[in-house]
């Protein structure tokens, strides 16, 4: 991964300055990196964390950097000689990769000096939000794929290379099962998956040629397009020829794959006919433009589809083109004090939550599912039995006596040490599995969802209010 630090907003580098010409720059600040809600998204995949870390271990400002910002002449020459010699120094803690995150609770907080802090928000939203809205796209889809394989396709329509190298990598956090894209499967040790296109077939003089010089070349791995011409009346018709003649010299073809037409009708009848022709094992691969909408319905009418190929409505994210991320400020540090600080808004969505937190998911012990999870200042201690009361309608509370807890976030870094290991990429999706697996599947339906509960300890609860009750013609602590 290429050195970022310079993929940051203008402003972010003029805040510095200021901070850095008032005295403020050492102040230790704590900002949180959460999401809000947004359409029918009920949680999010959390992704993004190892390219976070490298980012987070490049942080440096190369001479070329410091030669660029002088002559942009906004910026003194001795913050230019601070800046030559920046490092970042403080804490980051994180949900893992994979983890399953709800609107409004931190997916990665960082404290450290304000002047640090300031400077990798852009690229700590802009890594750990796309990857996080690719992820959380990817488990929707395989969820409603309902355990037939998903591939990631869709590296020839996302929006830029990184877009594509990225986006695919989340995909695999999210669920899909390999990838198109051979720059990524490389990058991240992943099985790169594909066949042929239809120009391979327009290519040879017949179809009945192409697919027969395609199995010359790939016996063991023969699986063939059969909709460049006629689906049923040549194409799958070929395919079985073809697939009878590595039969009759010891191979076994792979299957088929559509990509064009009335998905569900095909594979029903192309099911029928590879099963008449005795090719009962070979597979049926669709893509199309499918989406998770798209695969509930092909679900529904009884799709004879074992694998699928979701490239341009995944990698793009259709339907939700950002996450919505944002990263707050919520605890200064002003001559030795820390002052939990918070954003005001008319629209309560907005209004963000002060303090140096945590995020504790309370499990149901009888049943091993996920209850609720807990955003509770740092430091507090569950008690038992305990009482879950609702972020601001108060009077709904649940009080259980016998639950199991674990702590979300995890320390990244401590003092600007890595102090955290990323696991592998494989591990990451599997982990994602795991930790759907403890939610019933009310929060996971794709149209309307049961909201999770995400609760404030009460604790929390009053600090924000402290804070909301001092208003009154100037906003105090911030």
């Amino acid at each position: 991964m290429r050195n970022l630090t310079m993929l940051t907003d203008l402003y972010q580098l003029t805040m510095m300055y200021g901070y850095y010409k008032t005295g403020s720059y050492r102040n230790e600040a704590v900002f949180d990196l959460f999401f809000r809600q947004k359409g029918q998204i009920n949680y999010a995949v959390g992704a993004g964390l190892e390219q976070a870390v490298e980012f987070i271990n490049d942080l440096r400002f190369d001479k070329e950097d410091i030669e660029y910002l002088r002559g942009l002449k906004l910026f003194g020459e001795d913050f230019l000689k601070y800046l030559s010699d920046f490092k970042f120094t403080g804490d980051l803690y994180s949900v893992a990769e994979g983890e399953i995150v709800f609107p409004g609770e931190p997916i990665l907080i960082v404290k450290a000096p304000l002047i640090e802090a300031q400077l990798v928000e852009t690229a700590l939203l802009n890594i750990v939000c796309h990857q996080t809205l690719i992820a959380t796209k990817a488990s929707r889809i395989v969820q409603a794929a309902d355990g037939k394989t998903v591939v990631e396709f869709g590296l020839r329509r996302a929006q830029g290379p990184d877009a594509g190298i990225y986006g695919s990598r989340a995909s695999i956090v999210g669920g899909c099962k390999g990838t198109s894209d051979v720059l990524a499967a490389q990058m991240f040790a992943v099985e790169p998956k594909g066949t042929h296109s239809h120009s391979w077939v327009m290519s040879f003089g017949s179809e009945l040629e192409a697919f027969r010089k395609f199995a010359e070349v790939y016996p063991d791995n023969c699986l063939l397009l059969v909709d460049t011409y006629d689906t049923l009346r040549s194409g799958i018709p070929n395919a079985i020829t073809v697939f009878r003649e590595l039969r009759a010299k010891g191979h076994k073809p792979v299957g088929i794959r559509l990509d064009s037409g009335d998905l569900a009708y095909l594979s029903k009848k192309a099911r029928q006919m590879l099963d008449e022709a005795g090719f009962e094992d070979t597979i049926i691969f669709a893509s199309n433009d499918i989406d998770e909408e798209l695969l509930d319905s092909l679900n529904v009418q009884g799709a004879k589809i074992d694998v699928y190929g979701v490239g341009t409505k995944l990698i793009t994210s259709d339907g939700m083109p950002s996450l919505g991320g944002v990263y707050k400020l919520s605890q200064i540090t002003r001559d030795g004090i820390a002052y939990p600080v918070m954003k005001f808004s008319d629209s309560i969505e907005k209004i963000t939550n002060p303090g140096f937190k945590t995020v504790y998911r309370i499990y149901d012990k009888a049943t091993g599912k996920a209850f609720a999870d807990l955003i509770a200042l740092r430091g507090e201690k569950l008690e038992k039995p305990l009482t879950l009361t609702h972020e601001t309608e108060r009077w709904k509370r649940t009080v259980m006596a016998d639950y199991e807890y674990k702590e979300l976030l995890l320390p990244v870094f401590k003092n600007g040490k890595q102090v955290y290991k990323c696991p592998s990429l494989d591990d990451s999706a599997k982990y994602c599995s795991a930790s759907l697996s403890t939610f019933w599947e009310e929060y996971k339906r794709l149209k309307n969802p049961h909201i999770y509960k995400v609760d404030l300890s009460d604790k929390l609860y009053e600090l924000k209010q402290s804070l909301l009750s001092a208003v009154n013609g100037e906003v105090h602590g911030i």
